[in-house]
């Protein structure tokens, strides 16, 4: 019986954090966006899609630090199959509260360099310096997992038949925010 009260009081602690406990210095943020997902139906049939999974740690209050891994591809019916990839570093800042226009939810920009490439099977490729840059929406569904929206324009600097692309990408996504060894230890305090 003294479990259940223990766990009750987690999930009272839990729910009463605001959206600022996640986004606070020594927290962890994992997950990932889908974008130019594209399964045509019509003449010519492509299929196509993105990810990217990232990784980054708050290295102060609605500042973090980390990395991500870009994988797509497209295929079309007679045609060629293009492959675009990437790693690399990112860094994300959300604005404060007093610019919420939705309870739980924050305004964020995040901006990636790294390698990448685009190389199109038939046709033209580019391999080299990759940077993106844009705004971002997190709605907080639980105090630890935000749905987002965000939208970048990517530019891809290099090598090969095209020396530079660019596009704007409007990806869609969840992130997990782990709370810091502080955050577990005051929950486990409190439960004292």
């Amino acid at each position: 019986m003294k479990n259940n009260y223990i766990l009750l009081a987690v999930a009272v602690i839990a729910a009463s954090f605001s959206t600022s406990a996640q986004i606070q210095k020594g927290n962890m943020l994992i997950g990932g966006n889908l974008a130019n997902i594209n399964l045509g139906l019509n003449d010519p049939k492509i299929l196509s899609a993105e990810i990217t999974p990232k990784v980054a740690w708050f290295i102060k209050d609605n500042l973090a630090l980390g990395g991500y891994i870009d994988f797509g591809i497209e295929t079309a019916k007679n045609s060629g199959t293009t492959t675009n990839y990437g790693l690399g570093v990112l860094g994300r800042y959300y604005l404060g509260k007093e610019v919420e226009i939705v309870k739980h939810s924050r305004f964020f920009g995040e901006l990636t360099a790294g390698l990448g490439g685009v190389n199109v099977s038939d046709a033209d490729n580019t391999n080299g310096l990759n940077i993106s840059a844009g705004p971002g929406f997190a709605y907080f569904i639980t105090p630890n997992v935000g749905l987002e929206v965000l939208l970048k324009y990517n530019s891809l600097v290099g090598l090969g038949s095209t020396p530079y692309q660019g596009n704007l990408n409007l990806a869609s996504g969840f992130q997990i925010y782990l709370p810091c060894k502080s955050t577990a230890e005051k929950v486990k305090n409190d439960l004292k």
